[in-house]
C-alpha cells in the first residue's frame, strides 16, 4: 500500500531544544501544538526526553497532528536543525541570583555549544539559560572560534521582561495587556531598563495614570518578577513565560516576520 506524505511535512522546519526540563519541554509543546516545526529535545538525563517526546506525540494525536517530536540523549539528533534553543542548566532556587548559576551553567554551556557546532553548524542559536546575558556572550565567543557570525547567536531577554512589565501595569490599572505598548531593554537582570517614555495605554502615556512612586514600584516588580516566582515555587524558576517568549523568537525567525524584538546580543560598538 502506498503511503501518502504531506508536502507540508516534507518541507517542515526543524527546531532542536537542548535541555528537556520545564522550559525546554514547555517550548517543545508550544512549537508542536502550533505546528511551527518538528522538534527534537536533547537532555543528559537517561530516557527522560524520550518519555516526554512520546507523551507529546500522543497529545498531538488528540489534535490529529502529524508533527514529530523526538527525545534523545544524543546530539546527533539535532543535525539539520534550523534553530537550536539552549535551555540546559540548573535553575535558580530561593535566595539565588541569576549570577549565582554562573560557574555550573558555564561548564554546561561550553559542552552544549561545542556539540551544536559539531552537529548543527548551519543553525541559528537562541540562548535561554541563566545568567542569560553572560551565557549568550559565552556561546557566541565559543562559536566565533568555529567561524560563526554573531547574527546567528542571540539570547531571550527583553520579550519576557516586557511581558512582565505589561502584566504588572495591567494588574495595577485593571486594563487589558492588549492596550499596553511598552519595551524593556538592557540585561536580563536587575539592570534591565523599562522604557517609560514610550510606555502607553491606548496611546496615552503611562505617567498620566500613575504617580512617581507607583511607577517606581512597577519597575521594581518587573526587575524582580523572576525572583518572586522562584520564591513561590521553591524548587525551580519560571518556565511558562520564558518558554512562550522564546516561542515568539522562534516563530519570528522561521517565518521571517521582520519583527523588532528586544533580545540579548553581542554588539560591536553599535551603541557607543
Amino acid at each position: 500500500m502506498a503511503v501518502y506524505k504531506s508536502p507540508k511535512l516534507e518541507t517542515m522546519r526543524k527546531v532542536s531544544i537542548i535541555g528537556a526540563g520545564n522550559v525546554g519541554s514547555t517550548l517543545a509543546m508550544l512549537i508542536s501544538l502550533n505546528e511551527l516545526a518538528n522538534v527534537v529535545m536533547v537532555d543528559v538525563v537517561q530516557d527522560m526526553p524520550r518519555g516526554k517526546a512520546i507523551d507529546m506525540m500522543q497529545m498531538l494525536a488528540t489534535f490529529n497532528s502529524d508533527i514529530k517530536v523526538v527525545g534523545s540523549n544524543s546530539y546527533e539528533e539535532i543535525q539539520g536543525s534550523d534553530i537550536v534553543v539552549i535551555t540546559a542548566g540548573i535553575a535558580r532556587k530561593p535566595g539565588m541570583s541569576r549570577e549565582d548559576l554562573l560557574n555550573t551553567n558555564a561548564n554546561i554551556m561550553k559542552d552544549v555549544v561545542n556539540n551544536i557546532s559539531k552537529y548543527s553548524s548551519g543553525s541559528i542559536v537562541i540562548v535561554v539559560s541563566n545568567p542569560l546575558d553572560i551565557m549568550t556572550y559565552l556561546a557566541y565567543k565559543i562559536l566565533k572560534n568555529y567561524g560563526w557570525n554573531r547574527n546567528r547567536v542571540m539570547g531571550m531577554a527583553g520579550i519576557l521582561d516586557t511581558a512582565r512589565f505589561k502584566y504588572f501595569i495591567s494588574q495595577k490599572l485593571n486594563v487589558s495587556v492588549d492596550n499596553i505598548d511598552s519595551l524593556v531593554l538592557g540585561s536580563h537582570g536587575d539592570t534591565m531598563v523599562p522604557i517609560l517614555s514610550h510606555t502607553t495605554i491606548s496611546g496615552i502615556p503611562l505617567k498620566n495614570f500613575v504617580t512617581k512612586e507607583e511607577l517606581e514600584e512597577l519597575v521594581y516588580k518587573t526587575r524582580n518578577g523572576g525572583a518572586e516566582i522562584v520564591s513561590l515555587l521553591k524548587t525551580g524558576s519560571a518556565y511558562y513565560a520564558p518558554a512562550s517568549s522564546t516561542y515568539l523568537m522562534v516563530k519570528a525567525i522561521l517565518y521571517d516576520k521582520k519583527q523588532i524584538l528586544p533580545i540579548s546580543f553581542y554588539c560591536e560598538g553599535e551603541y557607543g
